[in-house]
């Protein structure tokens, strides 16, 4: 479980980065939802794992996602598309995502309503996550 919310933590700063870099209005509005979406991701596994120790709800991010995010910037720097960047980096942290729910959704030792409220999360990350290819294919 605490590799979900690190993984949310580090979804959140990503696609406040993502909405950073962005330059069309649009694109930037789509990245600042998903970082609100995943806001209430994270407010909802808290919730609903109060007997666990999650560690505090300060939204900091992994040192692999401080890595991504630094990647995100050198990224957008050199590219003459920073919205198609982002993009491509939106589908790629996704992707892991939705890799990072199925193996806890395939743990046996969590809890039966626990597992209804990844397996939410996780659909729709999918369904994001299709969004996030259609936007990157418009913008080639």
């Amino acid at each position: 479980m605490k590799d979900l919310v690190s993984k949310n933590e580090d979804a959140i700063k990503g696609f406040q980065k993502a909405a950073e870099n962005s330059k069309d209005k649009g694109i930037k509005t789509f990245f600042e939802g998903k970082a609100e979406n995943r806001q209430l991701f994270l407010k909802t596994l808290h919730n609903a794992t109060t007997d666990l120790d999650l560690g505090d709800r300060e939204v900091e991010g992994s040192m692999t996602g401080k890595a991504h995010r630094a990647w995100m910037d050198v990224k957008s720097f050199f590219s003459g598309d920073d919205d198609e960047a982002m993009l491509e980096e939106a589908v790629r942290g996704d992707k892991a995502a939705v890799e990072e729910y199925n193996e806890v959704l395939a743990e046996t030792m969590v809890p039966h309503r626990l597992k209804e409220i990844i397996r939410e999360q996780r659909d729709e990350i999918q369904n994001t996550l299709e969004t996030s290819e259609i936007l990157e294919d418009l913008r080639d």
